[in-house]
């Protein structure tokens, strides 16, 4: 059985792999594949959303890591980019991240960096995995003296601020009225603080977590929650991440949804005009609109594409030498500051290019021209390869025959629950309409 999906491990709480008895095994096998000779070498840090389970799985985690000799530093509640950070700037062997992301609070799961700040890669993950499955020889137990400690990390958020400020060149935000809505996940103390102390006047909701309520009617699932506010309050824009605050969905002065590809757009045009834009190219996924690239191409700007996952994205980044990609759903890398998507950090960017050219976010998002597009998650009990189901293929080449080039599909199981996406874009909406009722169709007969 797989542990790790496109992003670290996920699953519901008390049930296989989400487990103390796992999460025990865990430590020991992060502590075995990753601790290396050096200064601070057996050094891990320990972040968490605000899920309940977080206590319980962070305890276990930290003892499979001190009884192979690793020292734990917890920093408690912070978004993922946080711990990614200070990982590096510490110089510790390891950070891991306890988080089901956007997943409700009965899930949860979990995401490791390595010393450099980046996510692991497949082999890594691939050993890890195996010694957590006694697939590798297990090392013998440490003497009592060698055993590691625990501590808490009290600087951790002040830390992280002044970084995410510094991102941006702490661009002055006197005058603006911005909604942030955390989802009552990781964000929900460090965030607001960030925007304020930069001198907005900030509209807050979903910043009171209870352990039970992260991701749930709040954040960056539901972003017209923040559009709301933003017209009740005739704010300037909504900011709304998710509940480990590595991405963030925007909206409008006029409370309306800003697409993730309109972000991704905005952001890569005026890095260009900046000549901070390496190469010229924007990466991004298969999951971004056809439209992003005939609109990037009229600014003289590359679009390279890859699989499904930021992870994806980081590494033809990191391979090529450019500097800016992401995932429509909100995911953006700035490689200049960050190893991973952070929510923060983006927002500050996007606040930053309204300032530097005195335009409101919907001014800045007509850089985009989008085809329309239709998205269906299906919950499916299973995963057949999707080459074993003979009435989707066929009905999948049909829609590639009649589509041409005024449209495409993408079908995929999702990496990290059990369903299956659909995505449907053409140039009239009608088509996506009819097209994705069509492949939901087919799939509830062969899949169920």
């Amino acid at each position: 059985m797989k542990l790790f999906g496109t992003d670290g491990i996920r699953g519901r709480v008390n049930e296989f792999p989400i487990t103390a008895e796992v999460y025990l095994r865990m430590g020991k096998a992060v502590s075995t594949v990753l601790r290396s000779s050096g200064p601070n070498r057996n050094r891990v840090l320990v972040g968490k959303d605000t899920r309940i389970s977080g206590y319980m799985l962070e305890t276990a985690l930290t003892s499979g890591l001190v009884s192979m000799g690793m020292d734990v530093f917890m920093v408690g509640p912070l978004p993922t980019p946080a711990v990614a950070h200070l990982t590096k700037s510490m110089g510790a062997a390891a950070g891991i991240m306890i988080t089901a992301s956007h997943n409700p609070y009965e899930d949860n799961g979990l995401k490791i960096f390595g010393p450099d700040g980046y996510k692991l890669n497949d082999e890594l993950e691939g050993l890890i995995e195996r010694h957590i499955m006694g697939l590798e020889p297990e090392p013998p137990p440490l003497p009592p003296r060698q055993i590691g400690k625990a501590h808490r990390i009290d600087d951790a958020r002040g830390r992280y601020i002044e970084f995410a400020k510094h991102t941006a060149d702490s661009v002055p935000l006197h005058g603006l009225k911005v909604v942030v809505d955390c989802g009552h996940g990781a964000a929900y103390f460090i965030a607001p603080l960030i925007f304020k102390e930069l001198g907005a006047e900030v509209i807050t909701t979903g910043i009171q977590p209870d352990g039970l309520n992260i991701n749930s009617g709040a954040g960056a699932l539901y972003p017209d929650n923040a559009g709301e506010l933003v017209r009740r309050f005739n704010a300037d824009l909504g900011i709304s991440f998710d509940g480990d605050a590595d991405r963030v969905i925007f909206t409008d002065a006029n409370g309306q949804v800003v697409s993730g590809d309109r972000i991704l757009a905005l952001c890569a045009i005026g890095l260009k005009e900046q000549g901070r834009l390496k190469k010229d190219t924007l990466v991004a996924t298969v999951m971004s609109n056809l439209g992003l690239r005939e609109s990037l191409e009229k600014h003289g700007i590359k679009l390279e594409i890859t699989g499904v996952g930021d992870r994806n994205v980081i590494e033809c980044m990191r391979k090529n030498g450019y500097t800016f990609g992401g995932e429509n759903s909100g995911h953006l890398i700035f490689a200049e500051h960050a190893t991973t998507g952070d929510g923060i950090l983006s927002a500050l960017q996007v606040l930053r290019m309204m300032h530097e050219r005195n335009m409101t976010l919907a001014q800045l998002a007509t850089v985009l021209d989008e085809f329309p597009s239709q998205l269906a998650n299906i919950p499916v009990a299973s995963k057949p390869d999707l080459g074993s189901l003979p009435k989707l293929q066929r009905l999948m080449k049909k829609a590639t025959s009649e589509f041409g080039d005024h449209g495409r599909h993408l079908i995929r199981y999702s990496g990290t629950e059990n369903k299956i996406r659909v995505l449907v874009e053409h140039r009239e909406i009608e088509e996506c309409r009819l097209w994705v009722s069509k492949f939901a169709a087919a799939i509830r007969d062969e899949i169920g």
